[in-house]
């Protein structure tokens, strides 16, 4: 049964009607572009077919209610949130996440009559596979159509503000300083194709990405590492990108010119986090006009090498990601490297199809030998964005 299936029957069972509508949005898989997003830069995902589904139905007593069915087909409520008075501190844990976009769609002057939310998905959850903007957006999407400005309508936000309502969602409320790659993706990826998009001018283009047509399959493999970005490092390489800004006297890394000479005017301990961010951007570059050229098999290295600076630069690796990119590697792989906020989640490789087997057995290998939880792996396809299920 599909997510929103799930989403609808265990909404009628706990409410006694079918709701009014599902809503779904993906994860994603970000293929060039880490830590780029904040610094005004360039990125490049594509959207999984793995979704958070949400049915929703209204109410007229300001009041929203949220469950969420678990692994073991049982429901998870959270307690009522009022959303005329909910702020940022009330609601902790993955409650956090759609009472948030209702606070922020509230600061937005979209007017919320009350929700009733019930949730489900199987977006990996801890992954790096951005688990919960899609949970976010998904709700997003529920309860703006409750409210009859259903995405893509005229009078409704588009897709770029609702993405940016969901980041003032983690940014606010949530207390994650993400910036707009994950939501922007779940919400205006097309299947098929990777979003290529510049952060600082809004701009966007779906770039055709036909693995399957050239013999690849990009492989995605869960190191069943956990990563929290609350609770992570991600804070402090965001913060240090923007004091070096501030010392360079720009609004952000994207507009360093010449490397050499900032790296030159910086103190020793933020010279690598600014080397990543510039050579990220131009790998990104590099990755999309490869693909524009047909050249998808040539687009390895780049991945390999934004792998070794988020590993020895940024410094976000560990040892579960730098096992799956090793042994991918190793196996043939013609480029692998970690994807999202680091310090766990997922990695991917770009492999020969014919190949991906034996990738997939040195990988399973290798963190046998390292000791380490048997790792998930599967293969991600360029999938669609968020939208109205049922």
């Amino acid at each position: 049964m599909m997510g929103a299936q799930k989403a609808a029957k265990a909404f009628t069972e706990l409410h006694g009607h079918a709701p009014a509508g599902v809503w779904s949005a993906p994860g994603r898989v970000n293929l060039i572009g880490e830590h780029t997003d904040y610094n005004n830069g360039f990125v490049a995902p594509f959207a999984l077919p793995h979704r958070a589904a949400v049915a929703a139905s209204p109410r007229t007593d300001g009041v929203l209610t949220v469950a969420t069915l678990g692994d073991d087909g049982q429901l998870q409520a959270a307690d009522p949130v009022d959303i005329a008075s909910v702020a940022p501190g009330d609601v902790s844990g993955w409650a956090a996440y759609p009472a948030g976009v209702a606070w922020a769609l509230r600061e937005h002057g979209i007017s919320l009559s009350g929700a009733d939310l019930v949730v489900s998905g199987n977006v990996p959850t801890g992954a790096g596979l951005s688990s919960s903007h899609a949970l976010e957006c998904a709700t997003a999407l529920a309860l703006l159509g409750l409210a009859g400005r259903e995405v893509d309508q005229s009078g409704s936000p588009t897709r770029p503000e609702i993405a940016r309502i969901v980041q003032r969602t983690e940014n606010e409320f949530v207390g994650a300083m993400t910036g707009l790659l994950d939501q922007t993706a779940s919400l205006c990826c097309v299947a098929g194709h990777v979003l290529f998009l510049d952060v600082r001018s809004g701009e966007s283009e779906q770039v055709p990405f036909d693995a399957e047509a050239a013999g690849l399959e990009v492989l995605v493999i869960d190191t069943r590492a956990k990563h929290a970005l609350v609770d992570s490092g991600y804070g402090d390489r965001r913060r240090g990108c923007e004091e070096a800004a501030s010392l360079l006297g720009l609004p952000s890394l994207r507009e360093i010119e010449d490397l050499s000479a900032a790296l030159a005017a910086l103190p020793a301990e933020l010279q690598p986090l600014v080397r990543h961010v510039v050579t990220e951007n131009a790998r990104v570059l590099s990755v999309v006009g490869k693909l524009k050229s047909g050249q998808l098999a040539e687009i390895g290295p780049e991945l390999t090498a934004s792998h070794v600076s988020l590993r020895d630069d940024y410094q976000v690796s560990c040892l579960e990601l730098d096992v799956a990119v090793d042994a991918a590697l190793s196996a043939g792989a013609l480029g692998a490297r970690m994807i999202g906020g680091g310090f766990g989640g997922s990695a991917i490789a770009l492999v020969q199809a014919s190949s991906r087997a034996a990738v997939e057995q040195a990988v399973v290998d290798a963190y046998a030998t390292h000791s380490l939880t048997p790792p998930r792996l599967f293969v991600g396809v360029p999938s669609p964005g968020a939208g109205r299920d049922e």
